[in-house]
């Protein structure tokens, strides 16, 4: 089905209530509304990016105040893995500072990684910049779960953010992972100085992906210090919420995931975006290279709501017991 501007901005623009009740009906037909899925992510290899993406320090077009790091030994990955996993978390995913994945020894690496992050029962997923419809294969067959590349706005403000990769670059990157057979994971950054018209425009484009996003990350921008978004004023949260329940309503089975930014918003914030749709949240205290919720507050805060972690490859054991 393909989605229109004009209907995503009708759906948009709806009282918020409505909005929100609607969604919270549609996620309750497609997904248990008390399962959260927990993730953690890891940057695995921090820094020294050629892309000039204005929200990010590690950017080497950026002024941030980062510690550079190469990429991390496989066994050290994967026992932060470990770690994740005794923490509640069933996802677990990987991401290195790099415009596009190179063939060599660090692709290898992450193969590993990924593999081995796999054979714990835990579903595995990458953020590698682009990649080539062989690199995801060679991913699919180590048991890649999902890769991360977000669009992070509409094609029409893409530019005033990311000038080093196109919006074309990033649509292909995505098509070679479908490709591949992998999940995508593809979401956007929300409150970088974009109109309303940009974000219905990022939920059209997101929505109208062949196939949809298994997952989608609604990120609110962490505004660093040496960034060229550092004084970008706060969004509203109730654009944010706005965003999550069109987004469930537009792609009914895709996991809604609470991203960057959750450290600053209220509870209450989070637990309306939980009912409007919000079925997956990064766990742990670091997203990255930008502070995160710790597991403690997110483990007591389902506990108040009555929700409980969603278990690895859920989807999978579903298809297999129906066989």
């Amino acid at each position: 089905m393909t989605h229109t501007i004009e209907e995503v901005r009708a759906l948009y623009q709806r009282p918020l209530m409505d909005l929100v009740y609607d969604a919270a009906s549609v996620h309750r037909a497609n997904h248990d509304h008390y399962e959260m899925q927990m993730c953690t992510l890891l940057s695995i290899k921090t820094g020294g990016c050629t892309e000039d993406c204005g929200y990010c320090s590690q950017s080497l077009h950026n002024d941030a105040e980062i510690e550079k790091e190469i990429l991390m030994k496989t066994e050290a990955v994967l026992e932060e893995a470990r770690k994740a996993k005794e923490a509640g978390s069933t996802r677990f995913c990987m991401g290195a500072a790099w415009p596009r994945v190179l063939e060599g020894r660090a692709f290898d690496r992450v193969c590993e990684m990924v593999k081995g992050v796999s054979d714990m029962g835990m579903e595995s997923c990458v953020t590698l910049g682009m990649i080539t419809e062989d690199q995801a294969k060679r991913l699919a067959e180590a048991g890649l779960k999902a890769y991360n590349h977000n669009l992070d706005t509409s094609e029409e403000f893409y530019d005033k953010i990311v000038t080093t990769r196109t919006y074309d670059d990033r649509l292909e990157t995505l098509a070679n992972v479908a490709k591949a057979g992998i999940s995508a994971c593809c979401g956007g950054i929300l409150g970088m100085g974009e109109s309303e018209e940009d974000r219905i425009s990022l939920l059209c484009t997101l929505a109208n992906l062949n196939p949809q996003p298994e997952s989608v990350p609604i990120n609110m921008l962490v505004p660093v210090k040496g960034t060229k978004l550092e004084n970008t004023p706060k969004l509203d949260i109730f654009e944010w919420i706005r965003a999550i329940a069109v987004a469930r309503i537009l792609m009914p089975k895709s996991m809604v995931r609470l991203s960057a930014g959750r450290l600053t918003i209220s509870k209450e914030a989070q637990a309306l975006a939980f009912f409007a749709g919000a079925n997956a949240i990064f766990t742990g205290e670091k997203l990255l290279t930008t502070p995160n919720p710790e597991k403690d507050f997110d483990h007591a805060l389902l506990d108040d709501l009555g929700m409980r972690p969603r278990t690895p490859f859920k989807d999978e054991k579903a298809e297999q017991e129906a066989a």
